[in-house]
């Protein structure tokens, strides 16, 4: 049987913040005491690390949702298909809809059922559902999806990686620079010489590295004291995953049997480049190899970390001859991998 991701689509939306725009901020430490640097080197030294140059914020009138749904007309359009065939709809996200200007989540009902809605999908038997699983959520629907359709469950799934994380940062914490808004989405499907999914590994690491991602209050002792937004131990998450990343990929590709040299691209999670760059060099070398040139297309300079939005927006952009300099055709080997929340990897070997 082979399942192919048969179309793709992404939204990313129009307001464009530059790190410029950062310059007025009052980042303070994790205690709240004063950076002892100005934000002029803040800014400096956070574009030397993550790749970061701008990112994008969602429209005002636009929740996690609806970037969805716009993707995934996209992604329905371009596998051709009729809306009415789709078996499952999953929605990966982290933080529901989120309102500009209030703070609190929502997800009654769940995304997956807002875009099912969105859509005007009739089939009461199209089922909808939300994934949880961090940064690596829509790999992981991706793999739930192939699962249903190999198990004859379904043929046709549409899988939405989305978010608005603008909504969920804390203006005194220097990393609110990382984080972005958009959504991806793609058509997984039972189809012959389209493509095929030859490999996939999962992993959860619980065991002190839980809460590596978590919820917390502000950095200014003052600000809202009654308001959680979303956090991280920054180095233990860039060691972490320059550690167990490489690994992972590693499983994934020898259970898929491919050859590390037919790789043609690898599609990342865009986190941070210098993280990612290092990932990727981990990764060859556990294979006694350098990596190739031009084998990690990188679009976080322009987009930011949209977490379960990064790897099918990239794919989406390269598949349609978006991105210079990085192609795939038909019969390339690519090969997906992620790390987030949970602390959460996973990683897809995939046949064009």
């Amino acid at each position: 049987m082979e399942i192919a991701i048969t179309g793709t689509g992404s939204y990313l939306p129009s307001i464009v913040t530059k790190n410029e725009e950062f310059l007025e901020h009052d980042f303070l430490e994790r205690d709240g005491t004063a950076i002892q640097y100005g934000n002029d080197t803040i800014i400096e030294k956070f574009t030397a690390i993550t790749g970061i140059v701008e990112r994008r914020y969602a429209e005002d009138e636009h929740k996690t949702s609806d970037l969805g749904f716009l993707a995934a007309e996209k992604a329905i359009d371009d596998a051709q298909i009729d809306k009415e065939q789709i078996d499952y709809i999953i929605f990966a996200h982290n933080f529901g809809d989120l309102t500009k200007g209030k703070v609190q989540s929502d997800t009654l009902p769940s995304l997956a059922t807002r875009v099912k809605h969105l859509l005007q999908i009739k089939n009461s038997s199209c089922v909808a559902y939300d994934m949880i699983f961090g940064c690596p959520g829509w790999l992981e629907a991706v793999i739930q999806a192939k699962a249903f359709i190999q198990s004859g469950m379904g043929n046709t799934c549409l899988v939405i990686g989305g978010e608005t994380l603008s909504r969920i940062i804390d203006p005194n914490d220097r990393d609110s620079m990382i984080y972005a808004d958009g959504a991806g989405a793609a058509i997984i499907q039972k189809t012959k010489g389209q493509g095929r999914i030859l490999g996939h590994a999962s992993q959860t690491h619980a065991n002190g590295e839980a809460y590596h991602l978590f919820f917390d209050k502000s950095y200014h002792p003052d600000s809202c004291p009654n308001i959680r937004y979303i956090k991280m131990y920054g180095r233990k998450v860039y060691e972490f995953a320059c550690t167990h990343v490489p690994q992972a990929m590693k499983e994934c590709l020898d259970k898929s049997e491919v050859a590390i040299d037919r790789i043609k691209k690898i599609f990342i999670h865009q986190a941070n480049e210098k993280m990612d760059e290092a990932i990727i060099k981990r990764f060859y070398r556990l294979y006694k190899k350098t990596p190739p040139v031009g084998i990690m297309p990188m679009i976080i300079q322009e987009t930011g970390n949209s977490s379960v939005a990064t790897i099918p927006t990239l794919f989406d952009r390269v598949k349609r001859g978006l991105l210079q300099d990085h192609s795939i055709e038909k019969g390339d080997i690519v090969l997906f991998a992620s790390v987030g929340a949970g602390m959460n990897i996973n990683a897809i070997v995939y046949e064009v």
